[in-house]
């Protein structure tokens, strides 16, 4: 059984989506606040396998709250916003977050991406893969550019995984945002364009050698083996 943990100063939200995910046959955890949060986190028996966290809260919101957990967990983050602005999913994403979704939102689509979470970040089976300097280890979850090991979130890694097994191959964001996200992709939704920018990024600090990720405009990325 899966342990979700609801971060949302909204105590009826968090009850109604405590109360639904529990008899869909979850472990609910709940807090209101960053600090709450991070206790409950600090908790060996309660560590959760995801975490549904909004935007806006008292205190520390949702995204510095983000960020201070991204420095010690990579279980996946679901992101939750009554505003839905384009710039909090964009930065909720930048900070490490797997998904974000729109406040009001219905429980079962909540439903449905945290089981697609889940599903991504299951233990993955597979030998090593290599593509130039990167080596990346499915059954593990790890990265690796010449040696070095590669911090990355689930969404980040799946992402990196589905373009290392077709490395030289253009993948489109549909397919990438399927594999990544386990959904499909929506209108205006720049979710993979943002994780690949991430990697891009690491990628680079990693190693000049490290292989690269270039785009097509209007079709996708394609994973070349090397350096730029």
């Amino acid at each position: 059984m899966s342990r979700i943990l609801i971060v949302d100063d909204d105590r009826a939200l968090c009850s109604l989506l405590a109360e639904y995910l529990q008899r869909e046959g979850f472990i609910v955890s709940v807090a209101h606040d960053a600090d709450e949060a991070l206790a409950v986190l600090h908790s060996p028996t309660h560590r959760p396998d995801l975490m549904i966290l909004d935007v806006m809260m008292p205190g520390r919101d949702g995204l510095e709250t983000l960020r201070e957990v991204r420095q010690q967990y990579r279980f996946p983050v679901i992101m939750l916003s009554a505003r839905g602005e384009a710039v909090d999913r964009v930065i909720g994403l930048e900070l490490g977050a797997d998904d974000y979704l729109a406040k009001p939102c219905l429980p079962r689509e909540l439903l449905a991406r945290v089981r697609a979470q889940l599903r991504r970040h299951a233990p993955t089976v597979g030998g090593a893969l290599q593509v130039g300097s990167l080596r990346l280890l499915p059954a593990e979850r790890r990265a690796q550019v010449g040696g070095a090991e590669l911090t990355l979130t689930g969404a980040e890694f799946m992402l990196l995984l589905a373009l290392a097994q077709r490395a030289g191959e253009l993948i489109d964001k549909a397919a990438l945002t399927r594999v990544a996200l386990g959904r499909e992709l929506e209108r205006f939704d720049r979710s993979v364009d943002v994780h690949v920018s991430r990697l891009r990024h690491k990628l680079g600090e990693a190693s000049p050698s490290a292989p690269r990720i270039d785009s097509v405009r209007g079709a996708g990325y394609v994973l070349i083996a090397g350096g730029p």
